[in-house]
């Protein structure tokens, strides 16, 4: 007679399971791998610091570049008034656009040096007159490169009307696109400087080389066509690259664990 053999429900059970958790638990180490190496993929080499020019070479460069300007001016206008003959083949007043084109360009680079410099090395706001008259300087000496000149060209009884009308309009055309490339829509303050100092002592920031932001994340959604970082204290992000305003998605991920980080975004009035 045949010997019946019982199986024991409780170990066939287990039996059974094994194999199903031992594929499981292949298959989330294997969504790992992959998931480490999508990361090791996509992750982006970071520099450190550098320690880059400091504000009183860039001011200086600013004066340098505006002074160059208004000697432009000033030969603009002899050469309008015809009393200055330069060995050049064109009509006086092609030689006037010429100059004040130069002035123009001196005008622009210098007050873009002069807002690096500000936003590296800020002042205080608590005098908002000289806080508005400092950071805009470039907007000034803007105004002091192109209107005696637009005031001479149209008082001057001698000039040929046509001539008087291009050279006065070509100058108040320059004089809008400097003043709107100096001026500083977004001007820097100590206090800002101070505020973002406090709020993210010990943080590592990550930064382009472009822009005005900095990060708390690498892996933030505003970096994501970035393929290098540089990576630095907040001192090293806005004293040495000029980045100036905390990027508002780091802003908002990180909002409940580090206090403060609402002052450090662009447009935040911190007195």
């Amino acid at each position: 007679m045949a010997e019946v053999i019982k199986r024991d429900p409780k170990k066939a059970g287990t039996a059974e399971k094994a194999p199903v958790q031992k594929v499981k638990k292949e298959a989330a180490e294997a969504v790992e791998e992959v998931k480490e190496e999508k990361a090791a993929k996509t992750e982006k080499p970071v520099k450190p610091a550098k320690k880059k020019e400091n504000a009183t070479g860039l001011r200086i460069g600013a004066a340098i570049l505006w002074l160059c300007a208004l000697a432009c001016e000033v030969v603009a206008i002899l050469v309008y008034v015809e009393k200055l003959e330069l060995p050049l083949p064109w009509t006086p007043l092609v030689k006037t656009l010429v100059f004040l084109v130069l002035d123009l360009v001196f005008i622009i680079i210098g007050s873009q040096l002069w807002k690096t410099a500000n936003h590296k090395d800020p002042v205080s706001k608590k005098n908002k007159l000289k806080f508005w008259l400092w950071n805009n300087m470039g907007v000034i000496v803007c105004a002091l490169a192109f209107i005696p000149f637009i005031i001479i060209a149209l008082t001057d009884k001698n000039a040929d009307p046509k001539t008087k009308k291009i050279a006065a309009i070509a100058a108040a055309v320059m004089l809008v696109i400097g003043g709107l490339c100096s001026y500083d829509w977004n001007p820097m303050s100590i206090e800002q400087k101070t505020e973002a100092e406090s709020v993210l002592e010990g943080y590592t920031l990550y930064w382009t080389s472009g822009g005005s932001r900095y990060h708390l994340d690498q892996d933030c959604q505003a970096l994501v066509n970035s393929s290098e970082l540089v990576g630095g204290t907040i001192d090293e992000a806005i004293s040495s690259y000029g980045k100036d305003f905390l990027c508002k998605f780091c802003m908002k991920k990180h909002l409940d664990e580090i206090d403060g980080l609402e002052n450090l975004v662009k447009g935040a009035n911190v007195e």
